[in-house]
């Protein structure tokens, strides 16, 4: 053995200690990794359900986009999606979805912000809107992108069915359905051929109608839209990052 191989040999086991080294140090972040990630899943889960007051088995799902490690050690993740299904918020009830912005670790202290939805099926929905006086919930179908019903205005005590096309929306933190179009005696008409034909008995289906939700919500949240995807109807709330920390926050709203 000449003494230029010693060092080349040398070499070699250095470096195959050095890869296993590097190997070995990388299971090991995977592996924290993975830990960090179930760790702060099972813990929003364990809150969420805690703090709506949920089923325990309730199905809830967290997603933390990214590497978690460095966001658990700068104190804050950078996005949290929950989604659960079939759950009551409020008068709602439906498939519910919350994305928070830079949310603090700690839990003392205020997130960014970010939005929420509560995805309604027809029969979700209908229950809903049986909370509006006089309203004709049982007739509620879905018709993209509005709503329809059916009422019935009397003219000199004849009934006259009318049909009404609905836009659903939000306005001021309140559920608003706004009539666009009518059917009436088979034939679509507008507004004013509506009112024409029928005088003030048309106000009953030209008004907008309005369902105040803030008294049964946290004040933290506000309905910001509402619309029809599909068969389904999905109420949208832009979220306060102050609802994490803010008791004030975290207490129901107020309606008018």
């Amino acid at each position: 053995m000449t003494d230029a191989t010693r060092p080349r040999r040398r070499t070699g086991r250095v470096i195959a200690v050095v890869a296993i080294v590097i190997v070995l140090i990388a299971g090991l972040l995977v592996a924290a990794e993975v830990i960090a990630r179930s760790a702060v899943s099972n813990t929003v889960r364990s809150l969420v359900v805690t703090q709506v007051g949920l089923p325990a088995d309730q199905q809830v799902d967290v997603e933390v986009p990214g590497i978690v490690l460095p966001q658990l050690i700068a104190g804050r993740l950078t996005q949290v999606a929950v989604s659960a299904p079939d759950v009551a918020l409020g008068p709602l009830t439906g498939d519910v979805r919350v994305d928070l912005q830079d949310v603090p670790v700690a839990g003392d202290a205020p997130a960014a912000g970010g939005s929420a939805s509560v995805r309604l099926d027809p029969d979700q929905l209908r229950s809903l809107l049986t909370q509006i006086p006089d309203f004709p919930a049982s007739t509620v179908g879905v018709a993209a992108p509005d709503l329809t019903l059916s009422t019935e205005l009397s003219v000199f005590g004849i009934p006259i069915p009318v049909g009404i096309s609905a836009t659903p929306g939000a306005a001021e933190g309140d559920l608003t359905l706004t009539p666009t179009s009518f059917e009436l005696g088979g034939n679509r008409v507008d507004a004013d051929t509506l009112r024409g034909q029928l005088g003030g008995v048309a106000d009953g289906a030209l008004q907008t109608w309005s369902l105040c939700i803030a008294d049964r919500l946290p004040a933290g949240l506000t309905l910001s839209a509402v619309n029809v995807q599909g068969q389904d109807v999905v109420a949208s709330f832009d979220v306060d990052g102050g609802l994490l920390n803010d008791p004030a926050l975290q207490q129901n709203g107020t309606c008018g």
